[in-house]
């Protein structure tokens, strides 16, 4: 049976629902699974038995966290969950291992992601036409609360970009993931439950959103589709923000740090990856 490492990241300010998360990844059916904590900052105690604690005597950003995770866990197969998230469904790890072992070529999956009352963000749903958060498809972006990832994936991309700290770095993982030859899904017919919560509970979210997509089109696309890339979002957070031009001025000084510092190493993803994105009717520009 193959072996699965569930990596929850938390701050210790959230300890029941912490342990609800907890609860439920050891309740997970048919599959062989360690549990691991990250204590972003925090020491974690009082953990369930048999799970295990990493801690790190700052808070590194989740991305970061997630990649420190990833080096204490032995499992082929990975899951990033949210530690005020949880799964409802005893089964959702052995569906997903079902289709990890049915494709050799998927190697991301992201859940749908609700609320317990059965609500759902548009922005939980990583597609740009078809919103519906039951219809499962192919995708080239995932939500970070909720992913499941073959090991030897996360190994040739590099894991999750540290330096996000927070917001976009759920873009990358997907981009580069295609790029090695893989495919993402979202799976529409298997769920977490998260918080309805929205970005603006983040200070300084609108900095961090334009600082980290200019960062991403550093790192990740060719010179002239990361120009377009750039462009399009100033411009399409501009009418975004027509009437907030407060959070508009946020956003462009986010854009202009992201111009002027060093976001990482740069490797472009290959034209045939731009071109299948844009044949899939996702080009990397949006």
């Amino acid at each position: 049976m193959t072996l699965w490492s569930a990596v929850v990241l938390s701050q210790g300010d959230r300890p029941d629902e912490l342990d609800r998360a907890l609860q439920s990844l050891l309740s997970q059916r048919d599959v062989s699974l360690e549990v691991i904590v990250v204590g972003n900052g925090w020491e974690p105690v009082g953990l369930p038995d048999g799970v295990r604690g990493l801690h790190l005597a700052t808070n590194l950003g989740a991305p970061k966290g997630r990649n420190r995770g990833i080096r204490k866990a032995r499992g082929e197969l990975l899951y990033f969950l949210d530690d005020d998230a949880w799964l409802p469904d005893q089964g959702t790890l052995r569906a997903i291992e079902d289709a990890f072992d049915a494709d050799p070529e998927l190697c991301v999956v992201q859940t749908r992601i609700e609320s317990p009352e059965g609500d759902s963000a548009r922005r939980w749903v990583p597609r740009l036409w078809n919103k519906d958060p039951r219809h499962s498809s192919t995708v080239f972006s995932v939500l970070e609360g909720s992913v499941a990832a073959r090991a030897s994936t996360l190994k040739r991309t590099r894991g999750w970009p540290g330096r996000f700290f927070y917001a976009h770095e759920g873009i990358e993982l997907a981009w580069r993931a295609w790029d090695t030859g893989g495919t993402v899904e979202y799976r529409g017919d298997l769920v977490a439950y998260h918080p309805l919560l929205t970005r603006e509970r983040h200070a300084g979210h609108m900095f961090q959103d334009a600082r980290n997509r200019v960062w991403l089109a550093k790192r990740n696309l060719p010179c002239p589709v990361a120009v377009a890339y750039i462009v399009n979002w100033t411009v399409l957070t501009g009418v975004r923000s027509v009437r907030q031009p407060t959070a508009y001025w946020q956003w462009l000084k986010g854009a202009c740090t992201g111009v002027r510092t060093y976001g990482g190493r740069r490797r472009p993803i290959s034209w045939k990856t731009v071109w299948g994105m844009t044949k899939a009717g996702r080009p990397p520009i949006v």
